[in-house]
């Protein structure tokens, strides 16, 4: 059986135009704290990681090429559900016995942790992350 022990955080995106309300939102409307916001300089867009209460819970990106949503991982909107696992490979290896779709695994560039995406029979995005 897959162990997953928690939820790691969600991803949102938003566009260009709207990140600044979007930042507004999740700090002043619902109380997020910023604990850090990377420019990315290729994309041209901005990663806001939130916590709430101490707890890593909302990654918000900003895309000025972002697609409606249509279960692509780079839609606006809610972008993925991430999974908290000890062991990314020994999760891999249940998900495609068990006949899910499983991208690589891949590292994180700003954290280091190895991750993948995969996807429920809808085609929606999801993510394990190795804490």
């Amino acid at each position: 059986m897959l162990k997953i022990e928690a939820i790691h955080h969600v991803a949102i995106l938003t566009s260009v135009d709207l990140y600044q309300e979007s930042k507004r939102f999740y700090t002043e409307i619902l109380g997020f704290e910023i604990l850090l916001e990377t420019f990315r300089e290729a994309r041209n867009s901005y990663k806001l990681d939130l916590a709430l209460n101490g707890k890593y819970q909302i990654e918000l990106f900003s895309f000025s090429d972002f697609l409606e949503r249509a279960s692509f991982p780079e839609a606006k909107g809610l972008r993925h559900l991430a999974f908290a696992v000890k062991d990314i490979e020994e999760s891999s290896k249940w998900l495609l016995k068990n006949a899910v779709r499983v991208e690589e695994i891949r590292i994180d560039s700003l954290t280091g942790k190895k991750f993948l995406f995969f996807y429920d029979p809808n085609g929606q995005p999801l993510e394990l992350y190795q804490q």
